[in-house]
């Protein structure tokens, strides 16, 4: 198992994080709130540790798990800290009244991320399309994500599988706008009848 760093103390971080910490990984939380991400440290347990906000992180891998408003500040406040790290970004843009996106073809939060990020870091968007309340109860999903470099995609695909997930490659960072959209039409499948433990998934026929 390796090093997770995440930075953000919301629902999805500490969902993520314990879902990671169950399965063998250390996981560093890291918050502007330095008492929150301490607090969700000794929350998780299994040797979570809580790390300073803007400092290099612990992981390779590093989950940027804060609102889509502040992805890319929080990328840009780190700066050289995310040199050679892959980024996973998790955000869902969606407008006020979650009908549609606040971002366009060409330039979703990810592509944001990545023309913010250091030499060397990778980004790759994945968990957008996974309800919160589903994720946290801890069963095998599917998970869709999208990145442009093989090694980064290749290890991020390792990790949801230790997760127990599916990991479903949609192909390069040009496809994550659309991964934004399936958020959209996660939400609306479970507005209109289907509940919201319900989860995205294919299916061989």
């Amino acid at each position: 198992m390796s090093t997770i760093s995440i930075i953000g103390s919301g629902n999805m971080a500490a969902t993520i994080g314990t879902r990671a910490a169950k399965r063998g990984h250390t996981v560093e939380f890291m918050s502007r709130d330095a008492a929150k991400a301490l607090a969700l440290a000794d929350q998780v347990g299994s040797g979570a540790t809580a790390g300073m906000y803007g400092a290099r992180p612990a992981g390779d891998i590093v989950i940027v798990a804060v609102l889509y408003t502040g992805a890319v500040e929080v990328v840009a406040h780190y700066g050289d800290a995310l040199a050679d790290k892959i980024l996973v970004d998790i955000t869902n843009p969606f407008d006020a009244d979650v009908s549609g996106l606040v971002t366009t073809p060409g330039n979703s939060v990810s592509q944001q991320i990545a023309a913010t990020a250091p030499d060397g870091a990778h980004v790759v968007k994945a968990f957008n399309s996974i309800l919160q309340g589903v994720l946290a109860e801890d069963k095998p999903v599917d998970v869709f994500f999208a990145g442009d470099n093989a090694e980064a995609k290749a290890r991020v695909a390792a990790f949801l599988e230790s997760l127990d997930m599916r990991a479903l490659d949609a192909g390069g960072l040009d496809m994550t706008h659309a991964l934004e959209w399936a958020g959209i039409l996660l939400v609306g499948v479970a507005r209109n009848g289907a509940g919201f433990d319900i989860a995205l998934g294919a299916k061989a026929l």
